[in-house]
């Protein structure tokens, strides 16, 4: 009898031991991250999806005035297709999600805007960067740069790094991404005295034989098209295959592992715009690239979707910031209702990986640079070249 008691008083004096590594949440909120996991754009949602997991396993919880929240991710593929799109949005707000984060791609982040607004439910969007995305949708943010200043960008860099005065642009019809950027960058070539023939190509399309020789026929000095993944792949090894030597240029979507792949071993050379370089030296980046590989690589699954390698994507910084700036919103919110979130959110600032965050009257991150890189075809890396403003 004696051994019991002594037992029992042992294991009660343990309780508030055992008790300590145990946290008591106040509730959970769910954060939805609506991106494509498949289609055109698969591999660039997986990476921008990473940004958004990796954040979530260095910050899963944040603290409101009531107590800590555990912090849900509501992960659903929208397929790249503006037609699939609105289902997938309307998972999120079914499964109560708080906030949205994504999408990468215009088009898709477009489709959902009505719903995630007629939700009142407060998206911020990682990288995409057509202007349609915010304009008169009053509850979609993001925190990337826009297609007007990335096209000037790519003007002014395309006349500067190569002295170009003709270029060629090649988009796919009907995509906003593409057609919107082709346009902007179109106008501001011709605005610095640049000639520019534009093509666009159907849906579908797996040869561009003919639209490459178009633009050799032109007397295109620059190859400018901001299409997806899949398509650059094609353009670029078909380009090699016919010996094509003109420089090739692209958006922010090019910055991805499947550009490098498809460009490595050819005289093909490919530039991009893009918002993160992981030689960026600060510290705030250089402790995010550090411990994004660290946990990538424990991951063996996570690494598959970075394309088989640990190359950071500037997707996955902007991933990892838009979940850092939804965390900011719900502090600032000091709830995790919708209408309370709605309310705060044009005030929310936030010091990223990427830059400074802040949003101006329409929602857009007040940005003025962009990063340029260029493929490095003997080991399929990148090369960062320069940052560069608007001249």
């Amino acid at each position: 009898m004696k051994k019991i008691l002594a037992l029992v008083m042992i294991l009660t004096l343990m309780l508030p031991v055992l008790a300590l590594g145990e946290t008591e949440y106040a509730g959970t909120v769910k954060i939805g991250v609506y991106e494509p996991a498949s289609g055109d754009n698969g591999a660039g949602g997986k990476q921008e999806t990473l940004g958004v997991e990796y954040a979530n396993f260095v910050a899963p919880t944040v603290e409101l005035s009531d107590g800590v929240y555990k912090v849900e991710l509501v992960i659903v593929d929208n397929q790249s297709s503006t037609d699939k799109a609105p289902t997938a949005a309307q998972s999120l707000v079914s499964a109560d999600s708080a906030m949205v984060l994504g999408s990468y791609g215009s088009a898709v982040s477009i489709a959902a805007a009505d719903i995630f607004d007629a939700a009142g439910v407060v998206a911020v969007g990682l990288s995409c960067t057509n202007p349609q995305v915010t304009l008169g949708n009053p509850l979609y943010y993001r925190i990337c740069y826009l297609d007007p200043f990335q096209g000037t960008v790519l003007a002014s860099y395309a006349m500067d790094e190569f002295g170009a005065k003709k270029a060629y642009t090649l988009a796919n019809l009907g995509n906003d991404y593409d057609v919107g950027l082709a346009t902007f960058f179109t106008e501001a070539f011709k605005g610095k005295g640049g000639e520019v023939t534009g093509e666009t190509f159907p849906e579908g399309t797996s040869d561009f034989t003919a639209y490459l020789t178009n633009a050799v026929n032109a007397g295109a000095e620059v190859i400018f098209a901001p299409t997806s993944t899949t398509y650059a792949a094609q353009i670029i090894s078909q380009a090699a295959a016919a010996g094509i030597t003109t420089p090739i240029m692209a958006g922010d979507t090019w910055d991805s592992s499947v550009i490098l792949d498809a460009a490595k071993g050819t005289d093909v050379k490919v530039s991009v715009t893009t918002f993160f370089d992981e030689s960026d030296t600060s510290g705030a980046a250089q402790e995010f690239v550090k411990g994004f590989k660290e946990w990538l690589n424990a991951n063996p699954d996570k690494m598959t979707d970075n394309g088989g390698n640990d190359i950071v994507a500037a997707v996955t910084a902007l991933g990892y910031d838009g979940y850092m700036v939804a965390l900011e919103a719900l502090k600032a919110a000091d709830s995790i209702e919708r209408d309370d979130i709605a309310e705060v959110m044009a005030g929310v600032t936030y010091e990223g990986v990427t830059g400074n965050i802040q949003f101006d009257e329409n929602g857009d991150a007040v940005r003025d640079q962009a990063f340029i890189k260029a493929t490095n075809n003997a080991d399929a890396s990148w090369t960062f070249v320069k940052v560069q403003g608007i001249e």
